[in-house]
């Protein structure tokens, strides 16, 4: 079996020497090793609280990332982790003391602690030379094939969802936006679907949006998108309130023999304001647009002093997800102004959902 796929890996690899510059073909081909041979990364966990019950829980050590991590910063959240090479890699939100909003590229060891870059990403041309953007927030990042995707809200005439590739997290390549404004929570497969390229989004308005469903559509080549169809809608106020208002998807899905695992928000509307919490929802491996399985019950909602104050008070935002096949931890934004991570049991979670879906 090692044989075949490390076949397989040297395949990809050839096919992506085609795609890129020779200096990229040794990183690239550590990529593909990394992740089509399976190696198991050690993603960062602690264990469950003694005493409690939740499926979920919290880093006892929470925020894993501070307002001012780099000098410029006013506030650090909504963020995005993957392995890369001997550790983690991650595109952080950093809205700077004017609350300018920009996208930087970080690195660590353990997932814990960050060395985040002082300056935000420059973006070169990708498939286009259209590479402009009056703001960058909320990103996300994913592995497909030979190179890592990173998604984000893109600054357009209005807010879309701005796409890039990447080889080694220095030099990123921005792409098409993937739609017309209004477009937020631009989430991407981590492999084709049908031989497609999958993304989940959530069409909006050009301000605070008081509205939102999950839809999912496909492109063949990562610049142009269709088969726009509708996952999910928000839930009666009766039947689950946390998630009456909006909902938006969170990390990157997790394929499990259960189904797609994806986190995601859902929102309130509060006489304090939005209130966003975390849920889970299971779809279907060979068509995402259905919904097998969702949690009627959050899985973690606002509660803890950071996650209660700051720049945007009770907020719980899911924007990334590992998982080493039995553990998971999450990273979320806190309040719009820290990172926060969570963790679990992928089993258990999955079982959760299943007996407390709508």
């Amino acid at each position: 079996m090692d044989a075949v796929r490390s076949l397989a890996v040297k395949k990809t690899c050839q096919r992506a020497k085609h795609l890129t510059t020779s200096k990229y073909s040794d990183k690239i081909y550590k990529q593909i090793t990394h992740f089509n041979m399976k190696t198991k990364t050690t993603i960062p966990f602690e264990e469950r609280p003694k005493g409690s019950t939740d499926v979920m829980w919290r880093y006892s050590h929470n925020p894993v990332i501070g307002r001012y991590h780099i000098p410029s910063s006013n506030s650090i959240f909504n963020s995005a982790v993957v392995p890369f090479e001997d550790g983690f890699a991650g595109v952080f939100r950093c809205d700077n003391k004017a609350v300018q909003m920009n996208i930087f590229a970080g690195f660590s060891k353990d997932g814990i602690n960050w060395n985040i870059n002082h300056d935000p990403i420059q973006m070169v041309p990708g498939n286009t030379e259209m590479i402009e953007s009056d703001y960058k927030y909320d990103p996300r990042v994913t592995f497909i094939e030979d190179r890592f995707w990173v998604t984000w809200c893109n600054g357009y005439h209005g807010p879309t969802i701005g796409i890039a590739y990447t080889f080694d997290f220095k030099t990123f390549h921005q792409c098409e936006n993937a739609f017309l404004p209004f477009n937020r929570n631009g989430v991407l497969f981590p492999e084709k679907i049908n031989g497609k390229y999958a993304m989940l989004s959530r069409p909006s308005d050009n301000g605070h949006t008081p509205f939102g469903d999950i839809y999912i559509s496909y492109s063949p080549d990562m610049k142009f998108w269709g088969e726009h169809r509708c996952v999910m809608k928000v839930t009666p106020f009766e039947k689950s309130a946390w998630q009456c208002t909006k909902i938006g998807a969170g990390s990157v899905p997790i394929k499990t023999t259960d189904g797609w695992l994806e986190f995601y928000h859902g929102v309130i509307n509060t006489c304090n304001g939005f209130r966003y919490s975390m849920g889970a929802v299971l779809l279907d491996l060979e068509n995402p647009a259905k919904v097998l399985y969702r949690t009627q019950p959050y899985l973690l909602a606002p509660a803890e002093l950071y996650e209660l104050t700051g720049d945007v008070p009770n907020v719980l935002f899911p924007c990334a997800a590992l998982s080493d096949g039995e553990k998971i931890a999450v990273y979320y934004g806190a309040a719009d102004t820290v990172v926060g991570m969570a963790f679990g049991y992928q089993q258990e979670i999955i079982d959760f959902i299943k007996e407390n879906s709508l």
